[in-house]
């Protein structure tokens, strides 16, 4: 087989691939500017004639989706800010710091990977109902705020800066948080923006713990929200998929302003890491 032939191939296979995996997003916005009568006709209508824009100011109007917005950003916001500030004073720890059972304590942190979250959630609900913290924020954000993933990942990039230039810092009379505030965290951009890119999709995404530590209304996260909205509008996919497709627009904003900062940095902290 030529190689010109073998590239044809591979071109029309990942073609393939990708309206493969583009197929769910394309029937969503179709389905978004539908009217009723046009959601449920088989065969599919790709092409909805007229295309209806006035389903995504309908959907404002039928929920509270800027109170949803809102609680996204800011559970989501913060959520992100501190987990980029655990994870990297735990990275810095555990790849630069000399402390006994060092090695061991990381593989113990390392191994809350292998529990299911499912597992947790029982005792995260009781602790947060003795907390009194049902309802609020601090219940959808504080047990989001560490992850043993960020740790790792950060410290495999921590790994890979050179210790001469730590060294050097001692050297000229630099604290050990002197050394990770003005040497390691301004070398670790695309590691701290890949970690953010993570902790973003998936805190905006969540949605078993959001909807079992929150009843009201006025807390809801836009996944929760568009949930009820579901059960609520049922039959009308429409209004249900503009709802849908305005919630995602921030987080693909954030995707593509990030993006070669995400690249980067899963380039350099797999190649990177010792």
């Amino acid at each position: 087989m030529s190689r010109r032939l073998q590239m044809v191939l591979a071109y029309a296979a990942l073609t393939v691939g990708s309206f493969w995996a583009l197929f769910p997003f394309l029937w969503m916005i179709s389905t978004s500017l539908k009217s009723d009568s046009e959601v449920l006709i088989y065969p599919p209508v790709w092409f909805p004639s007229p295309p209806i824009w006035e389903n995504y100011p309908a959907v404002l109007k039928l929920v509270p989706f800027g109170r949803y917005l809102l609680n996204t950003i800011v559970v989501t916001v913060t959520v992100t800010i501190l987990e980029l500030i655990t994870s990297s004073f735990a990275g810095y720890a555990f790849a630069r710091l000399q402390f006994p059972g060092r090695n061991k304590l990381f593989l113990l942190y390392l191994g809350t990977l292998m529990i299911p979250g499912q597992v947790t959630i029982i005792p995260n609900f009781l602790l947060m109902s003795w907390l009194g913290w049902v309802d609020t924020y601090m219940a959808l954000i504080i047990p989001a705020a560490f992850s043993a993933f960020g740790t790792f990942l950060l410290r495999q990039f921590f790994l890979s800066i050179p210790p001469e230039l730590e060294q050097a810092a001692r050297i000229d009379g630099c604290s050990y948080f002197g050394i990770y505030r003005y040497i390691i965290l301004p070398l670790s951009g695309p590691a701290l923006a890949t970690l953010a890119v993570f902790a973003f999709m998936t805190q905006w995404n969540a949605f078993l713990w959001p909807l079992i530590v929150t009843n009201k209304e006025t807390m809801r996260t836009l996944t929760v929200g568009i949930r009820y909205f579901g059960d609520e509008a049922a039959g009308q996919f429409n209004y249900l998929m503009a709802g849908t497709v305005m919630s995602i627009i921030p987080i693909l904003l954030v995707f593509l302003f990030l993006q070669r900062y995400f690249v980067r940095g899963v380039a350099l902290t797999g190649m990177g890491g010792r």
